[in-house]
């Protein structure tokens, strides 16, 4: 009776736990800006709340100490990443991109809400790319000064670029006495 019992308790925790991990699985891509999505959106979410969770007071921060010589402060990168996916969008799209990237690009935006509203505003410039990709156009050339010689490998580099600075930017906020919001 008791090895009944365990055995039907066992079943009922094994499928609690398979429901339970079905229910976090996204739902499987249909399409090419799905596939994307997948990690696009989460690391959007992610840089995003980031960038939130840093009081305005801190934005001038960088590292100073050990090899920390010339190092952006964590307003410059989050301009830095605004302004590179602002240029990889337009370059994707076959407009102009901004010059300049890796010293913030021309935007004027300096405080935090100014680039904060910058920074979404190159999310759904991103958004729009990812959505306007399909199979036709996925491997069109991409010329320009921005990496990736083709559609695929500058979104696979927009993806990359943005995880990069999210990592260092983890690192910014912990040294403030922060924990990231993604890691809460």
């Amino acid at each position: 009776m008791m090895n009944r019992l365990l055995t039907l308790l066992a079943g009922v925790l094994l499928l609690g736990s398979l429901n339970l991990s079905a229910q976090r699985r996204p739902p499987e891509p249909k399409t090419i800006p799905d596939s994307i999505n997948l990690i696009w959106k989460d690391i959007e979410h992610d840089f995003t709340a980031l960038a939130e969770a840093m009081p305005e007071d801190k934005w001038s921060f960088k590292p100073t100490q050990g090899e920390f010589k010339n190092v952006r402060t964590f307003a410059e990168q989050v301009k830095h990443v605004a302004c590179s996916n602002e240029a990889w969008a337009k370059q994707m799209s076959g407009e102009k991109p901004p010059a300049r990237c890796d010293l913030g690009g021309p935007n004027p935006a300096k405080t935090k809400t100014e680039l904060m509203a910058y920074l979404h505003d190159s999310f759904t410039m991103i958004d729009k790319v990812i959505g306007d990709t399909t199979e036709g156009n996925l491997l069109h050339a991409n010329p320009g000064p921005y990496w990736g010689t083709n559609r695929l490998s500058a979104l696979v580099a927009t993806v990359w670029h943005i995880s990069d600075h999210y990592g260092q930017l983890v690192e910014y906020l912990r040294m403030n006495g922060i924990v990231p919001p993604a890691s809460k």
